[in-house]
């Protein structure tokens, strides 16, 4: 579904990824992780074709996307779901509006048509329309916001790949954990292929089964979670050193989507 093929990217004369490489098929959950700066997010952008790379190339659904025009690459785009740090919510628009905004913009569907597929949404990433669906985004708490972001993203494309960046920083332990359970319910209720960037170690654990850690813009580790506990690559190893007396308390955290 998404294959990287020896991709450099650079920033001006900065290099931030140097030939990538890796292969993500189709339901398969994906966390990168790797230190502040060392291009995981960069890898979301270019699998969105928000970047262009200097070198190789980035396939999605098996058609290279690197030299499409924008016109086509937004028709790759309407496949992939993308939540961001801060849920990028509009301030001034309710969640519903939120929710609901590509139904909105980008269809004739009727207004009552889409405020019932919104409160759907809504409930299926665990909100209470009626609690929440006329409120501002900035009454919610932080956790919700994400949710709500997610419903966003799944409303508007129907995606069969999501991205998260960094989907649980800055949220508590149980906000943490309700967005954790979604991520979870997506993949199994919908099949959904999800690659997640981030730095939370014991979160990563509860969401995927292969790991993948970048290391100064190049790929240092690719593969399990038993393969990561027990690599002596010195680039993982240091990485690791500073969360393993927690991560003994977390390999075997799973979460068990809602039947």
């Amino acid at each position: 579904m998404i294959e990287f093929r020896n991709v450099d990217f650079r920033y001006e004369e900065r290099p931030i990824l140097q030939n990538i490489s890796f292969r993500i098929n189709g339901s398969e959950s994906v966390v990168f992780m790797g230190a502040s700066g060392s291009g995981k997010s960069t890898i979301l952008r270019l699998i969105l074709g928000l970047e262009t790379p200097q070198r190789g190339e980035v396939l999605i659904d098996g058609k290279e996307i690197t030299r499409m025009k924008e016109s086509a690459k937004r028709d790759i785009r309407k496949n992939i779901g993308m939540v961001f740090q801060d849920g990028a919510l509009f301030d001034s628009l309710t969640v519903g509006e939120n929710v609901g905004y590509y139904l909105f913009e980008h269809t004739n569907l009727a207004d009552d048509e889409i405020e019932s597929r919104v409160r759907q949404m809504l409930g299926f990433v665990g909100l209470d329309p009626d609690d929440v669906i006329d409120k501002l985004p900035e009454q919610l708490s932080g956790g919700m916001q994400r949710r709500v972001a997610i419903g966003r993203a799944l409303l508007s494309t129907n995606p069969k790949i999501m991205l998260y960046d960094e989907p649980t920083t800055g949220l508590d332990p149980q906000s943490s954990e309700n967005v954790l359970r979604l991520i979870v319910k997506l993949q199994e209720e919908r099949s959904v292929c999800s690659i997640v960037v981030t730095h939370q170690i014991a979160d990563s654990f509860a969401i995927a089964k292969r790991f993948v850690v970048i290391d100064k813009g190049t790929v240092a580790f690719d593969g399990t979670l038993d393969q990561l506990r027990d690599s002596n690559i010195p680039q993982v190893t240091e990485f690791l050193d500073p969360f393993r007396e927690s991560m003994a308390g977390v390999l075997e955290r799973k979460f068990v989507a809602p039947g």
